[in-house]
């Protein structure tokens, strides 16, 4: 899905969500369009959840400037599905859109950065490609885990999820995306630590007690987490050599690909966004 450049006309664009206060997302956008010299331009973050999102939507075009795109956190990634005249396959695949687009022509267009932005921080620190994985969690950054890791792992993936009820719905994204997964009770999560990549997709405080299992010479960790950072499972996993991924890795690089769809200009700014969500997360 692509976007002609809109370099020449200041546009607006924003971020959605409930609670949404601590996204870092405005940051990150604003950081691009200074690197970008795009004058003019604004980012800025709107309390919506799922009630208010159709209002929201259909207040679009009334502005005084023109809207380039939104990106949308929980609850409204599903919840907008129905409102879009299209979505692409990436975002269909796991039933998830964070990334709208507005065209020239007023239609809106859903695509999921999440999934393409975790195979880019995976690759930016070395893992191109492993031979199984393991996920601790199956919420809905599981799919998105388990999307990205039809790209890159080759065998069998092992989910550590809390209830059957979880593991049944892990099994069938599996079948959905083409990845054999199995699953195990949350009981045995420190296995998770032999698989050469292990992504952690868990809430805050969910793996702190797993920290004091980590082996000696992990493979790859992907903590999704960013505040606080690192959490005690990542400063374990550092400690012991292994390989770290983090929430703000993730993060800085699908808004990479949403500044790229919304602005149309290729490519975004990776080193000043990330930056400037250093600088940010330091100051908190």
């Amino acid at each position: 899905m692509s976007t002609p450049s809109r370099a020449a006309r200041p546009h607006r664009a924003a971020v959605l969500g409930s609670p949404i206060a601590h996204s870092l997302s405005p940051v990150l956008h604003r950081a691009a369009y200074r690197a970008l010299g795009l004058e003019g331009w604004e980012y800025e973050r709107h309390e919506v959840d799922e009630a208010a999102l159709p209002g929201f939507l259909a207040s679009i075009g009334d502005d005084r400037k023109p809207w380039a795109g939104l990106s949308l956190t929980m609850p409204l990634k599903r919840a907008v599905i129905p409102l879009l005249d299209e979505i692409s396959d990436t975002a269909a695949s796991v039933e998830a859109v964070n990334t709208v687009v507005f065209t020239a022509d007023g239609r809106r267009l859903g695509e999921n950065t999440d999934i393409p932005g975790m195979v880019a921080a995976l690759r930016e620190r070395g893992v191109d490609s492993v031979d199984a994985a393991a996920i601790l969690g199956a919420g809905a950054t599981a799919s998105s885990a388990l999307a990205a890791l039809a790209r890159i792992c080759s065998a069998e993936v092992t989910a550590y999820v809390r209830s059957e009820a979880r593991a049944v719905e892990m099994r069938e994204w599996g079948e959905r995306l083409g990845v054999a997964v199995r699953t195990r009770d949350w009981s045995a999560a420190a296995d998770a630590f032999t698989a050469p990549l292990v992504i952690a997709t868990t809430p805050a405080g969910a793996t702190d007690a797993l920290a004091a299992e980590v082996p000696d010479q992990p493979g790859a960790l992907f903590d999704v987490l960013y505040e606080p950072w690192p959490t005690p499972l990542a400063a374990a996993w550092s400690a012991r050599g292994g390989a770290l991924v983090g929430g703000l890795d993730l993060l800085v690089h699908q808004a990479v690909l949403q500044v790229e769809l919304m602005t149309g200009r290729r490519p975004a700014p990776l080193a000043a966004m990330r930056a400037a969500g250093e600088a940010a997360l330091a100051a908190r």
